[in-house]
């Protein structure tokens, strides 16, 4: 029975992995801030014959991390996604560093320090870790420095990882969606001072089968990176 565990899991691309991911008997450890939201989400995954559990956790709260890592339950891991993120524009020149701050410490240090400590659940399970990074961490644009620093980094991290436990049999892979209709693309617009509207961009269910696609194949084969875009 696979156990899957997913941050961000209460929307947007979060949400669609978990429930691409809900298989009949597998475990899905639902992680996030909103334990309402996430109330709704597991009920979306009951419905696939998947058992929820819940983890309403503040990914920035280390101590949260690691107590919620020691659990009985997550002494064995087969996927690991990361899918939480947070985005703040503007230019170097006036953008304050603390918005670089709390970027960098949900888009690279909680999925840094939430690895580590389920490394050893992984090796367990010669389970897969899945970066959900973005178009910005392959290229950045005018206002979206600091936001693509933090995605810049999350890619080395992938890069690393994937070279230091490739001996015990785990996959990482990278996944590049660019603009998705979620949340944060509406706050990104409003950010932007543009209108949003969301038939324009990739749907997250369309990235979530890409990434459930990816970690099904067999071991004869190992996907490194997922870039997907919309067709216009």
């Amino acid at each position: 029975m696979p156990h899957v565990l997913v941050t961000g899991a209460s929307s947007g691309i979060g949400r669609a992995l978990a429930l691409a991911l809900a298989s009949p008997e597998s475990t899905i450890h639902l992680v996030g801030r909103d334990a309402g939201r996430l109330q709704e989400v597991a009920g979306e995954v009951e419905k696939q014959g998947a058992r929820p559990q819940l983890h309403t956790v503040d990914l920035v709260d280390d101590d949260a991390l690691r107590h919620m890592a020691a659990r009985p339950e997550l002494s064995t891991l087969d996927v690991l996604v990361h899918a939480a993120g947070t985005v703040s524009l503007g230019p170097v020149a006036t953008l304050p560093v603390a918005a670089l701050d709390a970027q960098y410490q949900l888009n690279t240090r909680a999925p840094y320090l939430l690895t580590q400590l389920l490394i050893p659940a992984l090796r367990q399970a010669r389970g897969q870790v899945v970066m959900i990074n973005s178009g910005a961490g392959l290229n950045a644009r005018a206002t979206w420095a600091s936001y693509a620093m933090t995605k810049f980094a999350l890619r080395a991290l992938a890069d690393a990882l994937r070279e230091e436990l490739k001996p015990d049999g785990i996959r990482v892979i990278s996944v590049y969606p660019g603009r998705t209709a979620t949340p944060m693309q509406a706050e990104v617009h409003r950010q932007e001072g543009r209108a949003y509207d969301p038939a324009r961009f990739i749907r997250p269910e369309d990235v979530a089968l890409m990434v459930a696609q990816a970690v099904s194949l067999p071991r004869t084969s190992n996907v490194h990176e997922i870039n997907i875009r919309h067709p216009e």
